[in-house]
Formats: C-alpha cells, structure tokens, sequence
C-alpha cells in the first residue's frame, strides 16, 4: 500500500505544490488504521477505494481539505472513527466534508418520497458546500469502475441511479470528464449487449478512424501554421454513451452512424478561436445549422467553445471544437477548475456560481415527489437554446421553451400579465418553441387576468409551471374547490369509487393523510390548481379500496371449513385435492397465477384445468362431481423461485403519442417478459392495450399493475377474463 501512497503524494506535489503534504498523509494513516481488515468486493483491501477516490479528486485540482476528506469519506459511516475525532485531527471543514459526503452516501434510490427528500438534501449540501458533491462524484466514479463486481441486479440499481442522478449533475457542474465516463461505465451495466456492440464496431473501424483523423489534424495544423497561430489539436471518437444515445434516436445501426469524430483546436486568446473557425470554413463545407457559439454565449455550467460541424473530403461529417487552454480547463474540470487555478473561491464568487443551485431548490418547493425528480432531471440535462430580449439582454432557457417560459423567467409579473408576444419583430403564438437567436419581445396588460389553466400544459419550465399553479393555488381557492370537487367525484364514479371514498372512513382518511391534507377541501382545491393529478388521487383510492376488500375476503376464507391439505409436493406448483400426479393445465380464459383463489375442473382426457375462482366460466353447481378443490404449493413456491405464470393484462388508456412506448419501457424496467402485445384506438379519445406477460404471483402483478397506473394518459389496469 505504500506505493499507493507515493504515488498519490507525487500527483498532489504535481497539481498542487502548496498542498499540505503532512496532513494528507496523516489522513492517509488514519484511514488505514480505521478500514483495517476490511475487505471490498473485489477482494481488494478497502484502503485501495479511498485512495483511488482521493487520486480523482487530485486530478480535479481541489484542495488539500477535500483530499483529506476523500481519503476519510467512509470512516464516519463503515468504521469507530468518528465525526468528533476527524474535526478534533483534522478540523472541522474536513469534518464537515465527511459529514456531508456521508449523509449523501446514505441517499435511496427507490421509494418516490425518500427520493425526493433525499434529493432535496443532496442539492442542500451543494449549496452549502460545492465540494461535498464533488467529492461524492469522485466516490461514485470509481465505484462505477468496480460494478463488475456486484450483483447483477445490485449493478443495474446503482448504473441507473448513477445515469439519471449523478451523470447529469456532473454536466450540470461542467465535468465533463466524469460525466462522460460515468455514462460509459453505467451503459455497460444497463445494455451490456449494445454497449458491446459499439466497442467492437468502434474497434473494426479504428484503423480507418484513426487514418481519417490523421488527415484531418494534419491539414488543419498546416494550415494554422502558415498563419501563425500557435495551436494544440488532438483528435478522438466520441464516447460510446454518445454514439448510443445516436444510434437509439436515428434507429441506425454504428455503421450508419458518420459523424462519430472530433476534432479539438486549442488556441491561445478568443480573437485565435474565430480566427481558427474562418480557417476551418476555408478547409472544410460547414453544415448549415450547426454552428453555436459559447463563447459569446456562454452555457449555464460556464463551458464556453466554438462548435461547428463540417463535410470532409469523403463527404464524412465531423465536428470542430475550438477554444482557448483556460476554456478547455473549465470543459474539463467544470465547477472544480475554480479550485484547480484559483485555489477556492471567495464568498461572492462561491455564491454568483452556485446561484442555480438554490434557484432550482425555490422553484420546486411545492412541488410533488415524482413530478420533483422527473423536473430536477430536466433542469439539469436539458439542451439550450439562447434567446434576447428587445434590449439585448441574453437569456438562457432549455430546449422547447415558449414565450411563456421566457416571460416567468423575467418576473412573475410578467408572466402573470402576458396577453402576447413577437417574436424577430412579428407576433407569434404563445407556445412557439423558441430557437436559437430569437429576439422576443413579450407583451403585457394591466387589465389581464393572470395565466390560463391550459398554459400549465404548454410550459418547458419547472420555474413557469409552478409560478402558474402558485397564481390559481392564491387567486381562485373557491372557484379551485368547486373544479376540483367536479372533477374528482367524476373521475370516482367513472371508477365505481365513489362511495368507496366517501362512505369508508379508512379510505378518506388515508387518502388525506398520503398527499398531506388537512380537510377534503385542501384536497379539492389541489386538484382544482393543478397542485395534484387525478390519476394519483384515484390510484391511491382504488388501490385502498382493493386492499380491504381482499383483506374482508381472505377474513371469510378463514371462517369457511378448509379442505385437508396433504404434504406431498407438486411438479406443477399445484395440488388438487384426492389426485397424485395429475396432468394438470392453466386455463387460458382466466390465466390463473399463485395468489388467485383457485379450483380444478376434470377435463375429458386431459386432465384437470385449473381456474381462477371468480371466472366467468366456473359453474360448480352444474356439474359438482367434475370440480375438485385445489390450491398452490406453498412449499413449490419457497423451492422455486424463478416459476412464472402467464396471465394477460387489459390497459385502459387516454389516446396519446407515446403512451404504448411508456407501458412496453416500464414493462422491460419491471423485468417482465411479454408475449404478446396489441394497442387500438377507441371512440372519443380513449383507447386499450392488450399484453399477456409472465409473472411470479399475484404481489409482483400487484406492483406492475401499481407502476403501469402511474403512466400519463393510463386510466385503469386490470386482469383480462375471457368471458365467452
């Protein structure tokens, strides 16, 4: 382990001459000391995770507090060593670093409200401190170089949550570095299978890349050097994340994929990058519409490059970024380079650069878990485009925003007094998507009334959104309650829930409780505002309804005289009662599966089907002696566990673009093979999906049938029965 440590110590001594080498190596002793014997996955000793995280931060350039930091991440939460002992050694900045990387560590990905509150405290710590996130990218990095070694399902948990979490805060911070290769190694878990497949059809074509590059930088380098312009030009593929996400959108496969190259052009000053850029136009035919310009218009991270896509002599597009050596620092490092050149930020600075931060965490406030999670991702990943306001004033706004947008951005006023806007001088609709360079001028009145309902539905912007339900939520309580009420007592009789709801005094109850109201009209009133969706009110009450009505069942089951049960174990997973070794089938008209009351019918030569109790083509009366009790194994279901059982599925859906798309993901998300799947659409804007699926029982069709309601535009879900 003492290489390790040499090693580290030598970077530090590289990066940062004026580290405090004795205090990083007094932590590096402690940490030691407290992991002792503690072993990782691998097999490795643990010491080797927090130097190696402590090796990443090096290379971001921080400090000498958060190597410290780095190297003791996981003392507080795996070890004696505690909070006390780290500040009373080591201070309490690094205390507090460890502190917050551990309560981050402590974050679940899984239940929707803990994820939200723990994504609250995430963006918390940030704003408190910038460097507890980067530490925790830095652990994070290096525990996605060392999946491989988990469970494979623990290893798809940990890649998604590092996709749709940590990868996009890393863009968000400008890392793009980190960022690049967290996707890599998170792709690899999720679809090692098209991952795979872009190694290997990279690896085919890498003479020919490497060739088509070659000429490239050559030519371009000559061409500079006749000018004078001192340059670095490195050339590379892009990464594979990049290529994937192009190859899913175009549905091409990475043969037909052309502009996978980059060229990068590294100058001196700004004036050299659109010096270089009018050379590059002179070598080389730019396609149009693929200019953008960072420089002038820097991104929300602070990244700022030329970026412009050309045709080259084999009509092979590729991309050109240019930049100067302290822009390409910042493109590599993001928030980190501060540290890295700087050393540390001043207060005014740390807060004029993390200002995001805190604006992201008063825009969403109010807003609901799932609704919080899905908006925190937009804010974070969405593309941008750059519009003005008449007086020249850039405005950054993410891609698909509207005037409307615009006009919340600029003040709540603003928007609340919208009637109209022009756009490049010419009036416009209010939901035009705004493009690159548009000059919009929004129009307002004192006599307007505030913001349409519908505008919640128009808007790109989680600050818009909630600014517009905020304005209906104060202004319009009253006329809130009576929509709401209408709406919602709809919507329950539609589902014969009503007197379900307002009849059992556990359901109203629950229902108040689950979304945090007080009185039914808090209730009605979010729904009138929009504060709250239907569907969810109503999953929530069906979903109670449900649960007392098996509960009230499975109570007269247990008064009602039970058959003898014998002990003996069935190669089916089912036992009927009087016969051994039967050639026993599942019915196809109700597709029983263990957890469903069940019974047997004996068939004219093959054998006995096996029936849900509630289908419609169960007739014990007509013929008695041909039906037989039966019931599920218990103890075949403990043995076998991988056993599944088909039964189908009847979707009831609001017609929608994309909604057949949503139910096929969370499908394959649930680890749920389908054999079959059919949509039509139905009269007056409603249609139906039909999927026979595989499951294990009835608690895991539970949980689908709970994830598949929770899809926009999904009415209802229920088990098919044949009934002809």
């Amino acid at each position: 382990m003492q290489d390790k440590l040499d090693f580290l110590i030598e970077r530090v001594k590289k990066q940062n001459p004026q580290a405090n080498i004795k205090k990083i190596r007094a932590a590096y002793e402690c940490a030691a000391h407290a992991h002792e014997g503690q072993k990782r996955k691998n097999g490795e000793p643990y010491i080797i995770h927090p130097v190696s995280v402590a090796e990443i931060i090096v290379e971001m350039g921080l400090d000498t507090d958060s190597i410290c930091a780095g190297l003791l991440h996981d003392c507080i939460e795996d070890t004696a060593f505690g909070y006390k002992e780290i500040e009373n050694k080591f201070g309490t900045a690094v205390a507090e670093l460890v502190d917050g990387v551990t309560r981050l560590g402590m974050l679940r990905y899984s239940k929707e409200q803990e994820q939200f509150e723990d994504l609250r405290k995430m963006f918390l710590a940030m704003a408190k401190d910038i460097r507890v996130i980067l530490i925790k990218l830095a652990d994070r990095l290096h525990n996605a170089r060392t999946f491989q070694y988990l469970p494979e399902r623990k290893q798809r948990d940990k890649a998604l949550e590092t996709m749709e979490i940590y990868a996009p805060i890393a863009h968000r911070l400008g890392m793009s570095r980190i960022k690049w290769e967290l996707e890599d190694l998170s792709l690899k878990c999720l679809d090692p299978i098209g991952y795979n497949e872009i190694v290997e059809g990279l690896k085919a074509q890498s003479e020919q890349h490497e060739e088509f590059l070659k000429g490239i930088t050559e030519r371009i380098s000559g061409k500079l050097a006749e000018a004078h312009i001192e340059n670095h030009i490195s050339a590379r593929v892009k990464h594979i994340y990049s290529i994937y996400r192009k190859m899913y959108a175009q549905h091409k496969t990475i043969n037909e994929i052309y502009d996978i190259c980059a060229v990068r052009v590294i100058v001196d000053t700004v004036a050299d990058c659109y010096n270089v850029l009018g050379y590059v136009h002179d070598l080389y035919k730019p396609i149009p519409g693929r200019f953008k310009d960072y420089i002038s218009t820097p991104k929300p991270n602070g990244y700022q490059s030329l970026h412009t896509t050309v045709i080259g002599r084999a009509g092979i597009p590729f991309e050109i970024q240019i930049r100067t050596a302290e822009m390409h620092k910042m493109a590599e490092y993001g928030v980190a380079a501060h540290w890295k050149y700087k050393q540390g930020l001043d207060r005014k600075g740390n807060e004029q650069a993390f200002a995001w931060i805190r604006q992201m965490l008063e825009a969403q406030q109010d807003t609901e878990a799932e609704d919080f999670i899905k908006n925190i991702k937009v804010d974070l990943f969405a593309d941008e485009v750059f519009v003005f306001t008449p007086k020249g004033d850039v405005v950054n706004m993410p891609a698909g925003a509207t005037p409307i947008d615009l006009a919340y951005a600029i003040h709540s006023a603003v928007g609340n007094r919208m009637t109209g806007c022009k756009i490049n001088g010419r009036i416009a609709p209010i939901d035009s998507q705004l493009k690159n360079g548009d000059i919009v001028e929004i129009l307002t009145s004192k006599e307007a009334r505030g913001p349409s309902r519908d505008w919640v539905k128009i808007v790109k912007t989680t600050e818009a959104r909630n600014k517009i339900k905020q304005w209906f939520k104060k202004e319009c309580r009253e006329e809130n309650i009576t929509n709401g009420r209408e709406d919602l007592d709809r919507e329950l009789r539609a589902n014969l829930l009503y007197n379900g709801f307002y009849e059992n005094g556990e359901v109203f109850k629950n229902t108040l409780d689950k979304f945090s109201f007080n009185t039914v009209d808090e209730l009605y009133a979010a729904i009138g505002y929009g504060g709250i969706t239907l569907t969810k009110v109503i999953n929530k009450v069906k979903d109670d309804v449900n649960r007392i009505r098996r509960a009230n069942e499975q109570v007269e089951r247990q008064n009602q005289p039970q058959p003898e049960r014998r002990t003996s174990k069935s190669t089916t997973g089912v036992v009927v009662e009087g016969i051994d070794n039967c050639l026993v089938k599942f019915a196809r008209c109700c597709t029983p599966i263990p957890g469903d009351e069940i019974v047997g019918f004996v068939t004219r030569g093959y054998g006995v089907s096996i029936h849900r109790r509630d289908c419609s083509n169960v007739h014990i009366d007509e013929d008695p002696d041909r039906w037989l009790s039966a019931w599920w194994d218990e103890d075949m279901a403990m043995d076998d566990r991988t056993a599944r059982f088909s039964t189908g599925l009847q979707i009831s859906t609001r017609s929608r673009i994309g909604v057949l798309s949503d139910v096929t993901v969370t499908l394959a998300a649930c680890k749920i093979n389908v054999h079959e799947i059919s949509a039509r659409d139905l009269n007056d804007g409603f249609g139906v999906i039909n999927a026979m699926v595989d499951v294990a029982g009835v608690h895991q069709l539970d949980n689908l049938i709970s994830r598949l309601r929770q899809i926009k535009g999904v009415l209802d879900v229920t088990r098919t029965v044949d009934t002809n």
